[in-house]
C-alpha cells in the first residue's frame, strides 16, 4: 500500500504539472494515469487503496465544500439577489431534464437510471470553477456585476442540490418505484443541513475568538466536525434526511460572515490540503473506469453530453433574464458552467459500487464528461475573462 500512495502523490503530481504546462486542467492527467495504472489498465495500484476509494472521495469533496463556503460573502449574495438564486438549481435541473429525455434511447438505460445519470452529470465542477472565480475575485474580473461571486454561489449550492437530488434518485433505481416521501425529505434535507451548518459556524465561530488557536489546529477541528457531520447524517439516514454536505459548506459560510480573518486562514490551509486531497481523488477514479464501457457507449455518450450541456445553456440564460449582465458577461456565465470534475469523480462510482446494473455505464459516462467538458470549461475560463470581463469599480 506505501508503494502505491507514494506512486499517486508523486507521479500524480508530476502528471498534473505537465498537463498544466500543457494550458490543461491537472486533473485530465491524473484521471488519465488512473486509468493506465489501475486494475483495468496495468494493475499498478493496490487494490486495498481501491476498496477505500469512496472514502478519499468524500473526504476530497468535503475539502473543496468548505472552501467554497469560506469564499463566499453572504452579503454579496444579497446584493446579487435573484439570479444567483437561480444558478443554485435552475440550470442543473434542465440538464437532468435533457438527460432524462434523450439518455434512455441513447445508452439504453431505464428512466429512473437517465434520472440518476442527470444528477450525477448536472453538476458545476467546483475543483475546476471555485479557485478560478476566488482568482478572478480577487484581481478584480467582473467586479461591478459580481460576476465571481454569482458563480461561486451558483456552482457551490448547484453541487449540493444536484447531491441531494442523486441521493433521492438512488433510491429509485435501488427500489425501481416512485416514493412521494423521497421528494419530501428533499427540503426537509436542506432545511436541516442549513440549520445544523449554522449553529456549527457561531459555535466554531465563539472557539476560534475564545481561544488563540494556531492554524493548524483549527483545521483540525473544522475537518473533524465536518467527518462527524457527515457519520451523523448516515447515522440517523433511516429516520430522518439531513444534508450533512450542506450543513459543512454553511458553516464556512457562517465563520466568514463573523470573522474574515479566520475564514480566510481557514481558506488557505484548505486549500493545501486540496492540493493532497485533488490528487487521490482524480486518480482513483480514473482507476475505477471499466475502459471497455467507456469505449462502447462512447460517440452516443458525447452526444448525450452535448444535448445535456445545450439544456443546460438554456438553465444559465434563463437565470440571468432581467439582470445588468451584457452579453459578453452572460457568455463567460454558459461558460464557466461547463466544467464538470469533482462531483462527478466523488459520486459518479456509488452505483457501481452498490452493485447496480447501470453502474459501469454511469461511472463511465461520468469520467467521460469530466475528460471532455474540463478542459473546454478551464480553457475557456483561462483564455475569455480578460475578453469578456471588465476589471471595474463597483
Amino acid at each position: 500500500m506505501l508503494f502505491s500512495i507514494a506512486y499517486i502523490l508523486l507521479l500524480g503530481y508530476l502528471v498534473g504539472v505537465l498537463f498544466e504546462k500543457l494550458k490543461l486542467p491537472k486533473l485530465i492527467g491524473m484521471i488519465l494515469l488512473g486509468i493506465i495504472s489501475g486494475p483495468y489498465g496495468l494493475d499498478l495500484i493496490d487494490i486495498s487503496i481501491i476498496q477505500i476509494s469512496s472514502e478519499i472521495r468524500q473526504i476530497a469533496l468535503i475539502i473543496i465544500l468548505t472552501r467554497a463556503g469560506l469564499s463566499l460573502d453572504f452579503n454579496s449574495l444579497k446584493k446579487i439577489g435573484r439570479p444567483a438564486f437561480l444558478m443554485c438549481f435552475l440550470p442543473a435541473t434542465f440538464e437532468i431534464v435533457g438527460t432524462t429525455l434523450f439518455a434512455p434511447s441513447l445508452l439504453n438505460i431505464s428512466t429512473f437510471e437517465a434520472l440518476l445519470l442527470g444528477s450525477v452529470l448536472a453538476a458545476v465542477s467546483p475543483a475546476v470553477v471555485v479557485p478560478r472565480m476566488i482568482r478572478l475575485q480577487k484581481e478584480g474580473y467582473g467586479s461591478k456585476h459580481k460576476i465571481p461571486e454569482l458563480l461561486l454561489a451558483g456552482s457551490s449550492a448547484d453541487d449540493i442540490y444536484v447531491i441531494v437530488l442523486f441521493y433521492t434518485f438512488l433510491g429509485l433505481v435501488e427500489n425501481n418505484s416512485f416514493s412521494g416521501s423521497a421528494l419530501i425529505n428533499i427540503p426537509i434535507s436542506i432545511a436541516l443541513g442549513i440549520l445544523i451548518g449554522v449553529i456549527v459556524g457561531f459555535i466554531l465561530n465563539m472557539v476560534f475568538k475564545r481561544f488563540n488557536l494556531k492554524l493548524t489546529i483549527k483545521i483540525l477541528i473544522t475537518l473533524s466536525i465536518s467527518f462527524m457531520m457527515v457519520a451523523f447524517e448516515t447515522f440517523v439516514k433511516e429516520y430522518i434526511s439531513i444534508s450533512s454536505l450542506l450543513g459543512v459548506m454553511t458553516f464556512g459560510m457562517v465563520i466568514l460572515f463573523k470573522n474574515k480573518i479566520v475564514a480566510k486562514e481557514l481558506e488557505e490551509g484548505y486549500s493545501h490540503l486540496w492540493l493532497f486531497f485533488e490528487i487521490f481523488l482524480f486518480v482513483l477514479v480514473g482507476a475505477t473506469v471499466n475502459m471497455q464501457y467507456a469505449i462502447s457507449a462512447g460517440l452516443n455518450t458525447i452526444l448525450l453530453l452535448i444535448i445535456a450541456l445545450m439544456f443546460r445553456t438554456f438553465g444559465v440564460l434563463l437565470s440571468l433574464i432581467k439582470t445588468p449582465l451584457t452579453f459578453k458577461e452572460r457568455l463567460f456565465c454558459v461558460i464557466a458552467y461547463i466544467p464538470k470534475a469533482t462531483v462527478q469523480a466523488s459520486i459518479g462510482g456509488i452505483a457501481l459500487s452498490l452493485g447496480l446494473a447501470s453502474g459501469n455505464i454511469i461511472l463511465s459516462v461520468a469520467v467521460i464528461s469530466i475528460l471532455f467538458t474540463a478542459p473546454i470549461g478551464a480553457i475557456g475560463i483561462d483564455l475569455l475573462h480578460k475578453k469578456l470581463l471588465k476589471i471595474e469599480l463597483e
